[in-house]
Protein backbone atom coordinates (compact mmCIF):
# COMPACT_ATOMS: atom_id res chain seq x y z
CA UNK A 1 0.00 0.00 0.00
CA UNK A 2 3.04 2.63 0.53
CA UNK A 3 4.33 1.86 -3.12
CA UNK A 4 0.96 3.88 -4.10
CA UNK A 5 2.22 6.90 -3.10
CA UNK A 6 5.78 6.59 -4.34
CA UNK A 7 5.13 5.56 -7.91
CA UNK A 8 2.60 8.48 -7.87
CA UNK A 9 5.38 10.78 -6.60
CA UNK A 10 7.45 9.71 -8.65
CA UNK A 11 5.03 9.46 -11.66
CA UNK A 12 4.13 13.31 -11.04
CA UNK A 13 8.40 14.40 -11.18
CA UNK A 14 8.97 12.55 -14.23
CA UNK A 15 5.87 14.22 -15.66
CA UNK A 16 6.83 17.67 -14.30
CA UNK A 17 10.89 17.63 -15.25
CA UNK A 18 9.80 17.36 -18.88
CA UNK A 19 11.49 20.40 -21.09
CA UNK A 20 9.02 22.37 -22.49
CA UNK A 21 9.28 23.20 -26.66
CA UNK A 22 9.93 26.61 -27.56
CA UNK A 23 7.79 28.31 -30.47
CA UNK A 24 9.96 27.52 -33.61
CA UNK A 25 9.03 30.75 -35.92
CA UNK A 26 10.27 33.86 -33.79
CA UNK A 27 9.89 37.26 -34.96
CA UNK A 28 7.52 39.77 -36.78
CA UNK A 29 9.12 39.30 -40.70
CA UNK A 30 7.08 37.94 -42.89
CA UNK A 31 9.51 35.53 -44.51
CA UNK A 32 11.74 32.80 -42.51
CA UNK A 33 14.67 30.77 -43.10
CA UNK A 34 15.02 27.58 -42.09
CA UNK A 35 18.56 25.94 -41.80
CA UNK A 36 20.22 22.59 -41.36
CA UNK A 37 23.04 21.60 -39.34
CA UNK A 38 25.18 18.93 -38.91
CA UNK A 39 23.51 15.74 -37.01
CA UNK A 40 20.23 16.85 -38.47
CA UNK A 41 19.38 19.47 -36.29
CA UNK A 42 17.86 22.61 -37.78
CA UNK A 43 16.12 26.00 -36.88
CA UNK A 44 14.17 28.83 -38.10
CA UNK A 45 15.02 32.56 -38.13
CA UNK A 46 12.23 34.91 -39.14
CA UNK A 47 14.29 38.28 -40.05
CA UNK A 48 13.54 38.45 -44.00
CA UNK A 49 11.54 41.17 -45.53
CA UNK A 50 11.19 40.11 -48.58
CA UNK A 51 11.69 36.73 -50.72
CA UNK A 52 14.22 37.51 -52.69
CA UNK A 53 16.31 38.46 -49.22
CA UNK A 54 15.70 35.35 -47.78
CA UNK A 55 16.96 33.38 -50.65
CA UNK A 56 19.92 35.46 -51.41
CA UNK A 57 21.11 34.49 -47.92
CA UNK A 58 19.81 31.07 -48.06
CA UNK A 59 22.23 30.70 -51.53
CA UNK A 60 24.79 27.85 -51.19
CA UNK A 61 23.80 26.62 -47.55
CA UNK A 62 21.71 23.90 -46.83
CA UNK A 63 18.80 26.14 -46.00
CA UNK A 64 15.21 27.04 -47.30
CA UNK A 65 12.71 30.01 -47.16
CA UNK A 66 9.08 29.84 -46.03
CA UNK A 67 6.29 31.72 -44.70
CA UNK A 68 6.02 32.92 -40.98
CA UNK A 69 2.37 31.88 -40.03
CA UNK A 70 2.82 33.90 -36.74
CA UNK A 71 3.52 37.27 -38.42
CA UNK A 72 1.09 40.16 -37.24
CA UNK A 73 -0.36 41.79 -40.53
CA UNK A 74 -1.86 44.93 -40.30
CA UNK A 75 -5.62 45.50 -40.01
CA UNK A 76 -7.97 45.60 -42.96
CA UNK A 77 -9.79 49.20 -42.68
CA UNK A 78 -13.48 48.02 -43.05
CA UNK A 79 -15.02 49.36 -46.09
CA UNK A 80 -18.04 51.30 -45.34
CA UNK A 81 -21.03 50.70 -47.36
CA UNK A 82 -21.36 53.65 -50.25
CA UNK A 83 -24.56 55.36 -50.40
CA UNK A 84 -26.13 57.07 -53.77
Amino acid sequence: MRALPTLLLVGITMAVATPASAQRFAGNAPVCMQKWQWGGSSYITCQFASWDECRATAAGLSAMCLSNPYVQRPAHPDRSPRFR
